[in-house]
């Protein structure tokens, strides 16, 4: 079987050291450039879905395939994964104090730069390989933070530590902006946001996937109002573990004034 450029092939997650079984057979496929988004109630597995495709200790896979560019992610690590161009949004980001915005940036940038020198030379770091230049990074974090409409002050504080909900999803957007996946899952970034963090978190995901246009993004959600702002190329309707309807953008609309019942309950239609 000829693999897409990103494929789930009948995924099957349960928690480790327990029988709760949460993904049950979820197959899904984009090619690159695409912009996807994955809709369902809560417990559906949204979440399960985004922390397996990054590695999370907390989820076994018990069966299925994840490929990527031709490689089954699932074989790697973690740190692996986000060397191949792997970025997750985490819906609830988590507090690092004493580490600031732009020295935990500069660490991740530095941590890929000497991984991919270290891959090219039989996995040594070559000693001329230092890192990003102190100028370059100081100036991609200035536009980036200027994208999100965030003050340069931002960089210096510890990341996400007292930080507001819209201050957490932005930081999450300027890791994407500075280190430029592949392939970003956005595990509902609009949560715990206004209207107004909203269309400028929105803003700022639009802005980078045109500067990369071969950027994939799989955006989860609860609601279609994210995907006012970023308009998806395809909706699916994950429900008890599985993608039970896909369609294009009107997928989102239909859900918006009917809810999940109609797909949970098919007989209803009649």
């Amino acid at each position: 079987m000829e693999a897409k450029w990103f494929e789930i092939r009948d995924l099957h997650v349960k928690v480790v050291d327990t029988d709760r079984e949460i993904l049950k057979g979820l197959s899904l496929s984009m090619n690159a450039g695409e912009i996807h988004a994955i809709m369902g109630p809560n417990g559906s597995g949204k979440s399960t879905l985004a922390y397996a495709l990054a590695g999370h200790p907390s989820y076994e896979v018990t069966a299925g395939e994840v490929i990527f560019k031709g490689q089954n992610i699932l074989e790697m690590e973690p740190d692996e994964r986000s060397r191949a161009g792997i970025f997750l949004a985490f819906q609830y980001p988590v507090a690092i104090s004493g580490v600031t915005v732009a020295n935990f940036l500069r660490t991740a940038i530095n941590a890929r730069i000497k991984a991919e020198a270290a891959a090219k030379n039989g996995g040594t770091v070559p000693p001329d390989v230092k890192g990003i230049p102190i100028p370059v990074f100081t100036k991609q974090l200035r536009e980036a933070l200027q994208l999100l409409k965030v003050d340069n002050a931002f960089a210096g504080r510890y990341l996400n530590d007292g930080f507001s909900g819209g201050e957490k999803k932005r930081a999450e957007i300027l890791q994407m902006a500075m280190l430029k996946p592949e392939l970003a899952i956005l595990d509902e970034t609009d949560s715990g946001l206004d209207i107004d963090a909203l269309r400028i978190v929105s803003e700022g995901v639009n802005t980078i996937h045109a500067q990369n246009p071969k950027m994939g993004v799989l955006v989860i959600t609860h609601y279609q109002r994210l995907l006012n702002y970023i308009k998806p190329d395809y909706v699916h309707v994950l429900i008890d573990g599985r993608i039970v309807e896909s369609g294009g953008p009107e997928l989102a609309l239909h859900l918006e004034e009917r809810g999940y019942n109609w797909l949970k309950e098919p007989e209803a239609e009649n």
